[in-house]
């Protein structure tokens, strides 16, 4: 793959898409009183405000992707088999044009879910990325039929269950979501590094929505799985994406603060029991303005054939909103995320 230079033309607008006349054009055709030459100005200021901001975000969503896999630009320049030289004129935006092949080599290179892959295209060129795209997730999936196959099944399992449920790996690395798990974070904007069905660490601590559906945001969810972070690092502080984790805490000064002081106040006042996730009650927003704020109890399971794959599932069980029944009522049908089940050896309520 050859180096990409920049424009051969130090006056174009390298955001300009194609067919769009540049506001010199646009003067020279236009109505020539004061009126019209004031909404050029304003016009050129705006689209100049739009260009540096989609500029950056160009930018960012390269970098950041590449130091959450603790990663260099030579690294990267090595797996597109380009220069370094090429590839850092790619993450400062020095590129004439954008093509399909890039990207995708981008999206392969930077280890892109089919999600990342959507809003690399979607940021980069603003459409969606060809339809002969395939992502990389077969990747992901262990190597091991068995497994692979138990994976799958477990897939149907999960989708069973009408609680928000994903699996993640050590690093938070988020393997399996269901359709409630979806569902509830539907609202949440794309972001370069910190979606929820991609990291639920970094969408917990650095995306701005996560407050918007995780209540209580920072004593709740931040500070807990700031402690357990801490701990998995201590563990494996060799590990590339802790360790890319723990740069960006380094560099969000908020951050920074509740992980050296927060996090030991936290725990000496707390215990350490209070980081555990398994039995922990939160509170969640839902998207369904008939819940709004629901209390959800967090449960943390494995089993064997998980255990093996480095997995383990965290399941958010809802509680009916205010108002509704918390258990079941005859003749009224039961709430999809209160199912009628209950213990036989607990005498029931009505009773």
């Amino acid at each position: 793959m050859k180096s990409v230079a920049g424009s051969p033309h130090g006056n174009e607008d390298p955001d300009r898409e194609e067919g769009e006349l540049s506001v010199l054009h646009l003067a020279a055709v236009g109505p020539s009183d004061g009126l019209a030459r004031a909404g050029e100005e304003r016009l050129a200021d705006d689209e100049t405000a739009r260009g540096a901001v989609r500029s950056e975000r160009r930018k960012e969503i390269l970098r950041r992707r590449r130091e959450e896999l603790g990663l260099s630009q030579e690294d990267i320049a090595a797996r597109l088999g380009i220069s370094v030289r090429a590839y850092g004129n790619w993450e400062r935006g020095l590129v004439k044009e954008w093509t399909d092949r890039k990207l995708l080599a981008l999206a392969e290179s930077l280890e892109m879910s089919e999600r990342q892959c959507f809003w690399l295209f979607r940021v980069m060129v603003d459409r969606d990325p060809p339809p002969t795209w395939r992502a990389a997730e077969e990747n992901r999936l262990p190597e091991d039929p068995a497994q692979r196959d138990y994976l799958c099944d477990y897939a149907a399992l999960m989708e069973a269950v009408p609680y928000p449920s994903f699996l993640v790996d050590h690093r938070w690395d988020v393997a399996l979501t269901n359709s409630a798990f979806d569902r509830l974070f539907q609202s949440v904007r794309p972001h370069p590094t910190a979606l929820p069905d991609d990291n639920f660490l970094r969408f917990v601590l650095f995306h701005p929505d996560a407050a918007a559906v995780l209540e209580d945001h920072e004593p709740a969810w931040c500070v807990p799985l700031l402690a357990r972070f801490a701990n998995a690092l201590a563990v494996a502080p060799d590990d590339e994406g802790l360790r890319s984790i723990r740069q960006e805490v380094a560099r969000d000064p908020f951050m920074e603060a509740a992980y050296r002081y927060g996090v030991p106040h936290w725990l000496s006042t707390h215990g350490a029991a209070a980081a555990e996730l398994d039995g922990a009650v939160r509170t969640v927003r839902h998207p369904d303005p008939g819940w709004g704020l629901v209390r959800c109890r967090m449960v943390a399971e494995s089993s064997p054939m998980l255990e093996g794959m480095g997995l383990s599932r965290i399941t958010l069980v809802l509680s009916a909103p205010n108002g509704l029944p918390t258990g079941p009522v005859r003749g009224v049908a039961t709430s999809p995320y209160q199912p009628g089940a209950r213990l036989r050896a607990v005498p029931s309520p009505t009773r």
